[in-house]
This record gives C-alpha cells, sequence and structure tokens, in this order.
C-alpha cells in the first residue's frame, strides 16, 4: 500500500490516531498531544473528554522507545489536572509508571514519570499506591540522578510522601537513608533542587530520629542557604529551620552554632512573608535558652521587628508578637523595644480580629509590663483599655489576655488604685506611686510629671509617695554624708540638717513615746528639799519656753520643707531628666519606723505601734464626734497653694483624714514587710485590712483555716484592730 500523507487540525482526531498499530502513527500522535496539553489546563481537560487517557495508559509499556517516551511525557503534564489523576488512580497505572524509573530507562523518562509521581502524590491515596507499588526505594535511587528536574520531581514527590503523621513509613524512609540524600542535595547548584530537598526536610522533622541525625548533618547547610540571592530558597531553608528546632533545644543550640542568628535578623526584612514568619518561629525557638537569648539581643532583634509586627499578614504578625515575648524578659531588651518604637505597633494587634494574634499579642505585652516604667508607656498607648474591651467579650478574650490587663495594673499601681480602690498586700508601692483619686474605667490618668506641672486648682489634690531625694535638692557637703539606713540613698543636706539637730534636741531634753520620736518633756528630781519650789517654778518655765521653742522651730521647719518640695516641684525643664519632687519629712518616717517598728517581733504589735504612729504625724486621735471639726481640707489647701501645685507629698500632710492615713500606713508598711491592703471606699473614705492567725492556732500542725482579717483603725482608736466578720456591718460599725 502507497504511503498516505494526513494532515489533521483536529485534536479528536489526533485521539483516534493512539489506537493504531503503526508505532510511528502512535509516535507523532502522541508528540501532537503533547503539544496540545502544554498549551493549558483547558486542553488538559478537552483531551480527558476525548477519551484519551485510556488509549495513553496503553502506551506506557510499548515495546517502541519513542512511543513510550512521547506517552510518558504526556502523562507527566497530564497528571497536574485533577480530573485526570482521578482516572489514573481508577485504571491503576501505578505500576507502570514506576516502573518507568528503572535505572536502564532514558534520562527524558525518568524526568516526565517523575513529575508524574511527583504530581499524583499531592492525595492521600496514591500516596498509599506508591508505597504499595515500592515507588519509594527508585525515587530515592533517582536522588543521585545527574539531572537536575529529575533530582527535583524526585524530592518533591518524597517530601509529599513523608507527610503520612505513619511510623511504619518514617522507619522506612530512614532505612532507604532519605536524609543523606536531602542533605547532599542542599549543595546543588540547581535552586529548584535545593528548595525541594529544604521541603522535604521539613517534612520529615515529624520523625524524632530524622531531627537528630539533621543536627550537625543538615542544619550548617541550610543557614547557608539563608544567605542565598533567591528568595524563594531562604524562605524554604528558614521553614526546615522552623520545624527541626521547635521544641529541639540542641538544634537550636546547632542553628546558633552555624553562625545563623544574623541571617535569621536580615530575613526579618524579607519581601516574603513565609520567610519572615520561619525565621521569627526560629529565633523564638532559640530565645527559650538564656545564652542564645543574650546573643539574639545582642544583633538589635527588637528594631528588627518592627516591620513585622506591622505586616498586614496575620501570621507574620502572630510570629512576631511571640518573638517579643520571648526575647523581652529583661529591662534592657523591654527599653530597646520601646526606644525603637515598637510598643506601639505591639498594642495595636491586641485589637486584632485573629485569635492566634490576639493571644500572642497579649502574651508579649504581659512580658514587656514586668515594670512600671514599661507599664505605663503601654497604658499611654491605649493598652489597658484594648485588654478591658476584650476580657468583656468571651469570644475574644483569652488567659494570656486577662494575665496582660492583671500585670498593667499591677505594675501600675497608681492606675490600679484610681481605677479599683484596691491593692492588695502584693502590690508593694514603691517611690513615685501617686494617689490621684477615682477614676471611670477608659479615664486616662496623667503621668506624675504632667500633674506636677499644673497649676493649683479646685481639684483633689494628688497624694505623693516618694523617699528619694530630689535632683533639685542642694549637694550634700563633704562634712554631711547622711543615708537612711537600710535604704542606701542619700539625703539631701537640708534634711540632714534637720534630721541631726532634731536628734540633739530629743537627745538633750526629749526621749521616744512608744519609739515614735513624740517629744515629751524629762522629769528632773529637785537637787534639795529646800529649792523644790524655786526648782519645780524654774522647771515648769524652762518647760513652758522648750515647747514654745519647739513649736516654732517646728513651724520654722515645716515652712522650710514645702518651700524645698514647692521647689522640687515647679522646676522643670524640658532638656532635664525630671524627677519626682523629694519628701524629706516621708524619708525621716521611713527612717524612725525602721528602726523603732521592725525590730518588733510580734506582728500584731507591730501593726498597732505602725497605726500609732500613722496617726500621731496625721493629726492624732480624732473622736467620732469631732470628725466634722477636724479642719484638714484648709490644711491641704493651704499646702497646695504653697507647693503651687496639685500634687501634695504625703510627708507634708500633718492632718489627715481616712484616705491620707491609710496611704501613708500602707506606704510604710510596704517599707518594713507588714503585709496589709489599702481600700478606697466612698465619701473620702479609705482603710487597711491585715490578715492575722488566731492565737489559739500557732503551733498547731496540719490544715489550718485562713488567716482572719483585720480592718486597721488610724482614727478613732489609733491602733485598734477591727475582726471583720460580716464586712458590711463591719465597715459601717467602723466608718
Amino acid at each position: 500500500f502507497d504511503p498516505l500523507t494526513i494532515e489533521s487540525k483536529k485534536a479528536a482526531t489526533v485521539v483516534l490516531m493512539l489506537n493504531s498499530p503503526e508505532e510511528e502513527i502512535l509516535a507523532k500522535a502522541c508528540e501532537a498531544i503533547y503539544r496540545f496539553a502544554l498549551k493549558g489546563e483547558e486542553n488538559k481537560a478537552t483531551l480527558l473528554e476525548l477519551g484519551a487517557v485510556e488509549p495513553l495508559t496503553k502506551l506506557l509499556t510499548h515495546e517502541d522507545k519513542i512511543v513510550k517516551r512521547n506517552a510518558t511525557m504526556i502523562f507527566g503534564i497530564l497528571s497536574s489536572n485533577s480530573d485526570v489523576k482521578k482516572l489514573l488512580r481508577e485504571l491503576d497505572v501505578m505500576n507502570s509508571v514506576i516502573a518507568l524509573l528503572a535505572p536502564e530507562e532514558e534520562v527524558v523518562i525518568h524526568e516526565f514519570a517523575s513529575l508524574c509521581l511527583a504530581n499524583m502524590s499531592a492525595e492521600y491515596t496514591s500516596k498509599v499506591q506508591i508505597f504499595e507499588h515500592g515507588g519509594l526505594e527508585p525515587l530515592v535511587r533517582l536522588l543521585s540522578s545527574p539531572d537536575p528536574d529529575v533530582k527535583k520531581n524526585s524530592i518533591e514527590c518524597i517530601y509529599n510522601l513523608v507527610q503520612m503523621k505513619s511510623a511504619e513509613n518514617r522507619k522506612l524512609f530512614h532505612e532507604q537513608e532519605v536524609e543523606k540524600c536531602l542533605v547532599a542535595l542542599l549543595g546543588s547548584e540547581n535552586d529548584g533542587t535545593k528548595i525541594a530537598a529544604s521541603q522535604a526536610i521539613s517534612a520529615m522533622c515529624e520523625n524524632s530520629g530524622s531531627k537528630e541525625f539533621f543536627n550537625h548533618q543538615g542544619i550548617p547547610q541550610l543557614i547557608q542557604l539563608l544567605k542565598s540571592d533567591n528568595e524563594e530558597v531562604r524562605e524554604a531553608a528558614t521553614l526546615a529551620l522552623a520545624n527541626l528546632t521547635t521544641c529541639n533545644p540542641v538544634n537550636a543550640n546547632a542553628a546558633a552554632e552555624a553562625d545563623g542568628i544574623d541571617p535569621l535578623i536580615n530575613i526579618l526584612s524579607s519581601k516574603r512573608d513565609g520567610a519572615i514568619a520561619s525565621a521569627a518561629t526560629v529565633l523564638t525557638n532559640m530565645a527559650m535558652q538564656e545564652a542564645l537569648r543574650v546573643n539574639i539581643q545582642n544583633h538589635d532583634i527588637m528594631r528588627a521587628l518592627i516591620n513585622p509586627l506591622r505586616s498586614a499578614n496575620t501570621v507574620v504578625q502572630s510570629k512576631a508578637a511571640l518573638t517579643i515575648a520571648a526575647t523581652a524578659c529583661d529591662v534592657e531588651a523591654r527599653t530597646e523595644l520601646r526606644n525603637a518604637g515598637g510598643l506601639e505597633p505591639l498594642v495595636e494587634l491586641l485589637r486584632s480580629k485573629n485569635d492566634e494574634v490576639r493571644r500572642h499579642a497579649s502574651w508579649a505585652v504581659m512580658v514587656c509590663a514586668s515594670d512600671e516604667l514599661m507599664a505605663t508607656e503601654l497604658c499611654s498607648f491605649g493598652a489597658l483599655d484594648i485588654l478591658e474591651e476584650v476580657n468583656l467579650s468571651v469570644s475574644r478574650k483569652n488567659k494570656f489576655s486577662e494575665a496582660a490587663y492583671n500585670k498593667l495594673l499591677n505594675n501600675h499601681l497608681p492606675l490600679k488604685y484610681s481605677q479599683t480602690g484596691h491593692l492588695s498586700s502584693s502590690n508593694i508601692i514603691s517611690d513615685g506611686f501617686y494617689d490621684y483619686g477615682r477614676i471611670n474605667p477608659g479615664a486616662k490618668l496623667l503621668p506624675l510629671k504632667d500633674l506636677c506641672l499644673q497649676e493649683p486648682s479646685g481639684l483633689r489634690a494628688v497624694i505623693l509617695v516618694n523617699s528619694k531625694s530630689s535632683d533639685v535638692s542642694p549637694p550634700p557637703s563633704t562634712e554631711d554624708k547622711s543615708s537612711d539606713i537600710g535604704y542606701g540613698r542619700t539625703v539631701s543636706s537640708s534634711s540632714s540638717l534637720r534630721r541631726a539637730s532634731k536628734e540633739k534636741a530629743r537627745k538633750s531634753s526629749y526621749h521616744f513615746s512608744a519609739g515614735f520620736g513624740s517629744p515629751t518633756e524629762e522629769k528632773s528630781e529637785p537637787s534639795s528639799g529646800r529649792n523644790t519650789a524655786l526648782s519645780r517654778s524654774a522647771t515648769k518655765e524652762k518647760g513652758l519656753r522648750k515647747v514654745r521653742g519647739k513649736k516654732e522651730e517646728e513651724k520654722v521647719k515645716e515652712e522650710e520643707d514645702v518651700t524645698t518640695v514647692a521647689k522640687g516641684i515647679g522646676e522643670g525643664s524640658p532638656d532635664k531628666e525630671w524627677f519626682p519632687p523629694s519628701d524629706p519629712d516621708f524619708s525621716v518616717y521611713v527612717y524612725e519606723v525602721t528602726r523603732s517598728v521592725l525590730p518588733i517581733t510580734n506582728i500584731k504589735e507591730q501593726i498597732e505601734a505602725l497605726a500609732e504612729y500613722v496617726a500621731e504625724k496625721m493629726g492624732g486621735k480624732i473622736p467620732k464626734e469631732k470628725l466634722q471639726d477636724f479642719s484638714w481640707e484648709l490644711h491641704i489647701s493651704e499646702l497646695k497653694f504653697q507647693l503651687k501645685s496639685n500634687v501634695v507629698p504625703i510627708g507634708q500632710i500633718k492632718k489627715g483624714i481616712f484616705y491620707h492615713r491609710a496611704l501613708l500606713f500602707k506606704a510604710l508598711a510596704d517599707k518594713i514587710g507588714i503585709g496589709c491592703s489599702l481600700v478606697r471606699g466612698e465619701y473620702g473614705r479609705a482603710w487597711n485590712e491585715v490578715k492575722l492567725m488566731n492565737e489559739s492556732q500557732k503551733g498547731v500542725t496540719g490544715v489550718l483555716p485562713p488567716p482572719e482579717v483585720y480592718i486597721v483603725d488610724l482614727m478613732f482608736q489609733p491602733g485598734r484592730l477591727i475582726k471583720i466578720r460580716s464586712r458590711e456591718a463591719d465597715l459601717y460599725r467602723f466608718l
């Protein structure tokens, strides 16, 4: 029969030619179908509809090498279509495709057969079929192929197979020494091969044995890939490191030893979100070890995390916040974060609608709020208000948001007391605390500096607690360098001189009443009976002069103190570091109670003694019926006028009502280690509560009932402890 040349422009006609017995026609038909399939997904679907798949499967085992090669190339392309993959599984062609991986087959067949398996292995059923037909061994063998495309396809298929969560399969991979092959492929010149090998390593991290293998063989190579010019390579390597170091301190340490910290921090400025998220994860895993955390902090990690915090990608936001939670564990790191401008974007993440972002941001805020300065700064950006709103929502709140809210309040005690009206015994009042009064939830509390620089007004006085000396006080002379015993802080020269004169006067003419320094006239015995009347008269006159002199001395002292404090409050320069105004009298209070109350061994007697001391300094005992005659308001107004400020140091208050006395008691109690709470009531009332064990329970072993709670009386019978049985009734009776 004479040769017949046919030219066809219809795919259907070419598909019919696949059933021809002639090898040349089959080869040309397959070549035409291959070019047609390369043009797009629509053409692949057309070939499926025309019934091309089934006759092509028969050609995979054809005796003619060209026909077999062309048919294999077609399946490498068609297998990316999900409907084609489904039909191939039904036709059970897996054994035929795996057979094409045999060593004797040419490289082109290896390339497209491995591509077909890589496409099909994305689905679970195909993975099972590959394992059942022994596909793993030839795939591993192809990892050493000289062709980069063969390597890439084989690695991708192995990557998909590794993701089956089976112990038997992981053992099989280990026996085939897949890890060793993958490490070797990380050094390939082909970027695609590097990416596929990194992805496969990421998947193999599910196996603890594989993680251990990559500790010394794999991690150093992956660190080198972080410096690649190809961003996809860097992203794949970073993901592998993230999986290798998660829950594995040994691998995290190995990554640091391979000089991985610097390139990881550089990747935080990458354009690829996946790379940034993975790099943050590795740094977080490293930071679990203190030595590595310090090393990370030395690489300016806080500044590098600012842009990730501002990312629009929720995964990046979440990982960046978690890295801050892991690295901001000391004051220096938190200061760097604040100076870099990281607090504001971190606080904004608390508003996120993503649960993980909100949880990790809350965690980071909780860590950052570990000191008062940071807590104050976070509150200025609205962290407390946002967390309060979040915690009101059952669906949005989490344990970290609640913990962060409490941490902020506990490290910003002025705000906590203003908002909640309660400080527990664990809330220790430190220097710089101020009582602004009650504020509503959500209202802003101005910083102490701003309040000090305001002019006096009709608003309630802000009570300041500060035993530190101010920088505006005159420097101590070389002859007068005294310091508070047990506190190690230098007192201003004027305060020292006043204290020295007091001590001298006390030693010569006075003694401490109950150890508090109350001046009481010493009794002197007459020298003889004949001069008794004269001596008594002289003594009386002398005593009156001393009392008058003492009152004048105290008046002058108070005026000096007020002048000194007013100078401290009024002076402020934006170019100069600002310090709270000093309170020399409160410094003396701390010194005196440290010397006279702290040594008392019985806690109940300590509380009683401190209560008597506080009452004495605040105007003494005030009977209930004379409470209205106690002109403390005028006294406070005069202080505000003299100080030219609404801020009044607590030591300057000599006529104090409930809330003044309760604050002073709490401040002094915290200085000497007496546990007590501070509670704000209505109408200017406030009180302290202490817990004491029942006397009958002392020395008893076993489970004991909780200690009894008492209110400390500082007004009517200073030192009296009122046991709380029915809270409302006892408070009503006391107040």
